[in-house]
């Protein structure tokens, strides 16, 4: 059975009726920090979002081949998360998008560790002929 930590961990990803706190538990992310405008065509956000979906899914579809990691359960790719702000703004100014400031991450399960990680940039690295080394 496929993991998936929307449906799996619901209190985590819907929000209830009421606001409330709730305590979050570590948890193990891929992320890359970029600025400038999003909208543009060329865009640093643009780029993250091609490293961090490419990573994911190599490891994901890593049970396809012979490489074997450690713990690996089979799981869904979850939702892309993602922080935005402007530095000096309190608030964020759209008249000057290319102030913003992002932090994109995808949530990994707890299986990928630091070399899994190293494993899966280097490899889609030389199948996607890009350069996926700003990942952490």
């Amino acid at each position: 059975m496929v993991y998936d930590f929307k449906k799996e961990q619901k209190q985590f990803y819907k929000p209830g009726k009421k606001p409330k706190l709730i305590d979050i538990p570590k948890m193990t992310y891929i992320a890359v920090r970029g600025k400038g405008d999003p909208n543009q065509p060329d865009s640093e956000y643009k780029k993250a979002i091609q490293l961090l979906y490419g990573v994911a899914y190599t490891i994901k579809m890593s049970k396809k081949g012979t490489h074997k990691i450690k713990d690996y359960f089979d799981f869904v790719v979850p939702l892309l998360e993602g922080l935005w702000w402007q530095d000096g703004n309190v608030g964020i100014d759209y008249a000057h998008k290319e102030k913003f400031e992002f932090i994109s991450m995808i949530r990994m399960p707890d299986f990928v560790t630091q070399d899994v990680l190293d494993w899966a940039i280097k490899e889609a690295s030389e199948k996607k002929n890009g350069d996926f080394l700003r990942l952490n």
